[in-house]
């Protein structure tokens, strides 16, 4: 029996489902029974009917699942698959932030720890941010963590300005523009896709700015067969698997999140058949960072 058929097996003997975000490897998005950005998965973990979450990605994703499912049991297959950008703000520096701005509303990125969900207000994705941020009045102070680069994004297409934490995606924070100049150069014509995660200037060099479950729209809906990727590498299985008829370039084959590959088919299975590492939020942040999560579901 391959390591995918054992998985399959214990599945079905453990009444779990497995998700599995669009950068983790190729082989774990083939056994997840669903893939997406972190709006999808956010959205489908408060559909899920199985006793057990297997959550194939970093820390604060399977944080958000447990969040929404407080009597299901989460696992994640590698404790260790962290997000540097979660980390760059904790709950106690946006607490002394909010001191600073009395009567300003925190937002935060879904990258973002439980604690730091507890102290905010509403809670954004990449894919729904725009819709988000839309609904606050001109007149509202807006304090924003942990990405400077969506938040300056957002800010930028609603034309306001926002208090931006400086935290960043290093992952992201390597996309340049000369990479897209020489991908361009390589691809003539083929339109460019970035992620909001990006720097300013890359976001300007490329012709959309996208989640990744936006880019998957979009290469379906688009009439151009070819495509420059500017996100990690892991959504280029997704997007050729559900486009064959369709080429996809990534900007730089360099772009890979460590901790997105942590996941593998054997600490999986693993996970599956010892049931761990299993994700636990303290009761009095989980029910407050639910209330972040929820304003923002209600919404999007």
């Amino acid at each position: 029996m391959d390591v995918a058929e054992e998985i399959a097996q214990l599945k079905k003997a453990r009444n779990a489902v497995i998700l599995a975000h669009n950068y983790t490897r190729g082989e774990v998005q083939d056994v997840a029974d669903f893939t997406g950005d972190s709006l999808e998965l956010a959205r489908r973990a408060t559909e899920v009917k199985a006793d057990v979450i297997v959550f194939c990605g970093v820390w604060f994703m399977a944080e958000t699942a447990k969040i929404l499912n407080p009597d299901k049991t989460v696992l994640i297959p590698e404790p260790s698959a962290g997000c540097p950008m979660a980390d760059m703000v904790t709950g106690e520096q946006l607490r002394a932030l909010k001191a600073k701005h009395p009567g300003a509303k925190a937002v935060c990125y879904v990258n973002s720890t439980a604690e730091v969900k507890a102290e905010c207000d509403i809670c954004v994705t990449s894919g729904n941010a725009e819709k988000v941020m839309a609904r606050f009045a001109p007149d509202e102070q807006i304090l924003f963590v942990p990405d400077q680069h969506l938040g300056g994004h957002i800010a930028g297409l609603l034309k306001r300005e926002y208090t931006l934490w400086p935290g960043y995606c290093p992952t992201h924070a390597a996309i340049t523009v000369k990479a897209i100049e020489a991908a361009r150069a390589q691809h003539p014509g083929a339109p460019v896709m970035v992620h909001p995660e990006c720097a300013r200037d890359v976001r300007s060099a490329a012709d959309q700015r996208l989640s990744t479950g936006g880019m998957c729209r979009f290469a379906r809906e688009t009439d151009a067969t070819e495509i420059i990727v500017g996100t990690e590498i892991g959504i280029l299985h997704r997007l050729r698997k559900e486009n064959p008829g369709k080429r996809f370039y990534p900007v730089s084959e360099r772009i890979v999140c460590p901790n997105m590959k942590k996941t593998t088919l054997e600490n999986l299975a693993e996970s599956l058949r010892d049931m761990k590492t299993e994700v636990t939020v303290p009761a009095e942040i989980a029910v407050r960072a639910k209330r972040t999560i929820d304003a923002m579901l209600a919404i999007s």
